[in-house]
């Protein structure tokens, strides 16, 4: 043990030696703005020019450099608050100003941490999150000399956490890296009885370090908030853990932690929120998984438990062979249901017609469904939408009337509706039944779903009292829902190939009481319409600001396509706004955001209501979503991420003061059979 440490230490004396004898060491001996422009500036911007560092040049004024801070050799700010420093040039050329803060959050940074920044002997802060920063996070980095706050959450940066980091334990204060890919076990300190009195935030949440929890961390006396939920750790979860007095914020979850916790957090202020998603050999308050005794059976204990089991295997017998008739029956129904073979005919010679039911619509019968009374509830391009009542109480379901002309022929049609019939997902509309009429009309029957569409909650109705508060935890939790829907479809279930939506936009998002979303028309438009419905579809995305650049037919519509549509309709979800140029002035919103941006007037895209209560947009989340959506948007289609990555970035970036409830509903519906509620 002692041989470890002792290898540690040598190893950050070695890099603290190399550091001075380092060329960039030399280069700050002419000063840290020389070192700024030669080493740090073509490192943070990478290949991509970036708008915010174009403003370090020698033709600008210094106090004009965007998110820089400035001191003098006796401590004091450089003042930029009167007109004559912001236009002097001579600042720029002064080799005693000592660098003292980097602040570009969401600031497009496209490269890479070099090692320089462990060389400038004033800088006290580094804000560089939601950001592309990709590669390690250099060695150097440890031996900065007046480093107190460190806030890279929200990029790429890879590999090990440097042990040398724990060498600013003196001074440190906080330390974000949430949201990176950093791997490996958590390095303990190099140094013996290292406490970090001063460290209070330790955020090391979203990456995929590995290990058993490192002991080191309930040392930290000074340590109020400790966030490492979402990684990959394992083992208990130590008693000193429970034994810190000035911790007031602990998230564990989502890891794979076992064994009982710690007695000490049984009266503690946390809740099981701090723990969810762990092993479930996880047990012990606050978490509602008890702990199994076990403690020895007395011989009467025994005796019971014999006695049980010969009542429980009487009862068993008596009503087994019902059970397995009963069973046999079914299956031949349940199979069908699930393949989407055609379960009933109507009529003599295909008379009505036939209908062809799916998991969950096996109760529905032909007869039922034309016999449904209904009400218009929408009319689109190519169906009309209707609200129909199922006789004696059977309650309601959806009906889409396809337009005469707009569907396939009946041999490339039937393959299509099964493969969306098959689609199960608590965030998908299911498709129950698919009718089709002798004289060629055509009917699909889903769920109904009472709720109002996200359309509708973003932008219709008398004002915020008519609907329910759509704060940024309910807005994430619907355009997550919405993620996941698409990811499955993308992934390809039952061996078939990846589905397509084709259509995805707000209005075909249902949201209901939960805040629960559920994705509707999925597949129709690549699979079910003739290639002039598919069009007409088409045009309305292009008009509404969803169509994706490279789009120019329904053909080429493909995954990435929707993953566009997605991006507009997350922009749409934190900014408010309806997608289509017309509604922007004759931009989009993607436009919007690029100009916000430029201004530095980033948090002025959002909707106010989204805003309202948030803190701090990056912790929330809010600035990931953001430029997770403008990804999304990429003009380049191999340049968007997949849903699957949207989901997982989604799902890493949730907001801090959301309760778990709000992402667990009481209820879905999909995996259910059509509901007969009356709703």
């Amino acid at each position: 043990m002692h041989t470890a440490a002792t290898a540690r230490a040598l190893l950050l004396l070695f890099a603290g030696f190399f550091l001075l004898r380092s060329p960039f060491a030399v280069a700050a001996s002419s000063g840290d703005v020389t070192l700024l422009l030669d080493r740090l500036k073509p490192a943070l911007q990478g290949a991509a020019h970036n708008a915010q560092l174009a403003t370090w040049n020698a033709s600008t004024p210094l106090c004009l450099w965007r998110g820089l801070r400035w001191t003098t050799p006796a401590g004091q700010p450089l003042r930029c608050d009167t007109a004559a420093a912001r236009a002097n040039l001579s600042l720029a050329r002064d080799a005693t100003l000592l660098l003292a803060s980097i602040r570009l959050p969401a600031a497009a940074l496209a490269g890479r941490l070099p090692p320089e920044l462990g060389a400038f002997p004033a800088l006290e802060s580094i804000y560089l999150a939601a950001n592309s920063l990709s590669g390690p996070i250099p060695l150097e980095l440890g031996n900065a000399p007046a480093l107190s706050d460190l806030d890279l959450a929200g990029n790429a940066l890879s590999g090990a956490l440097p042990p040398s980091i724990w060498n600013l334990c003196d001074r440190l204060a906080e330390l974000r890296l949430h949201g990176n890919a950093l791997s490996g076990a958590i390095p303990a300190p190099a140094g013996p009885n290292s406490t970090c009195d001063r460290l209070h935030i330790l955020d090391l949440g979203a990456n995929r370090f590995s290990g058993d929890f490192p002991p080191f961390l309930t040392g930290f006396r000074g340590l109020q908030r400790l966030d490492l939920g979402g990684n990959r750790l394992s083992g208990p979860i130590p008693e000193s853990l429970a034994a810190m007095k000035g911790l007031q914020m602990l998230n564990l979850s989502y890891n794979n932690f076992s064994g009982q916790l710690p007695p000490g957090f049984a009266g503690s202020s946390f809740t099981e929120e701090s723990f969810l998603g762990n092993s479930p050999a996880l047990c012990g308050q606050p978490l509602r998984q008890p702990c199994v005794s076990h403690s020895g059976l007395s011989s009467g204990g025994v005796a019971g438990m014999v006695i049980g089991l010969m009542a429980g295997v009487v009862v068993v017998a008596s009503v087994s062979i019902g059970w397995a008739q009963g069973r046999w029956r079914r299956n031949r129904v349940r199979r069908a249901a699930e393949e989407g073979v055609e379960t009933e005919e109507g009529g003599s010679e295909g008379g009505e017609g036939k209908l062809v039911v799916f998991q969950g619509g096996e109760h529905l019968t032909l007869e039922e469904v034309l016999n449904a009374t209904g009400q218009v509830v929408e009319k689109a391009s190519y169906c009309t939408v209707y609200k129909a009542k199922l006789a004696d109480g059977g309650g309601n379901i959806e009906l889409r009337l396809l337009r005469e002309g707009s569907c396939r022929d009946a041999a490339s049609c039937g393959p299509a509706v099964r493969r969306i019939g098959r689609a199960r997902h608590e965030n998908l509309v299911p498709l129950r039944a698919f009718y089709q009429g002798r004289r060629g009309e055509k009917l699909l029957v889903y769920d109904y779903f009472p709720h109002r569409t996200l359309h509708d909650l973003l932008h219709v109705g008398g004002g915020l009292e008519s609907r329910p508060a759509l704060t940024w935890p309910r807005r994430h939790k619907i355009a997550l829902g919405a993620a996941r829907a698409l990811a499955y479809l993308h992934e390809g279930r039952h061996g078939d190939a990846p589905v397509v939506h084709g259509n995805v936009r707000s209005s075909n998002v249902l949201v209901d009481e939960y805040f629960v979303a559920r994705v509707t028309e999925y597949a129709v438009v690549g699979t079910l319409l003739v290639p002039s419905a598919a069009e007409a579809v088409l045009a309305a995305a292009k008009a509404d600001g969803y169509r994706a650049p490279e789009l120019q037919s329904m053909k080429r519509c493909g995954p990435r396509t929707d993953v566009y549509a997605f991006g507009i309709l997350l922009l749409e979800v934190l900014m408010g706004r309806k997608p289509s140029c017309a509604a922007n002035g004759g931009e989009d919103l993607p436009s919007l955001v690029k100009a916000a941006v430029l201004e530095e007037a980033t948090m002025e895209v959002f909707d106010a209501e989204v805003a309202k209560g948030v803190r701090s947009p990056a912790e929330e989340g809010l600035v990931q979503a953001l430029k997770l959506a403008m990804g999304c948007c990429a003009p380049v289609a191999a340049a968007r991420p997949s849903m699957a990555e949207v989901v997982r970035l989604l799902e890493e970036n949730r907001p801090k003061n959301s309760r778990s409830a709000l992402y667990s509903p009481a209820e879905t519906r999909s995996e259910a059979g059509t509901p007969r509620t009356t709703a």
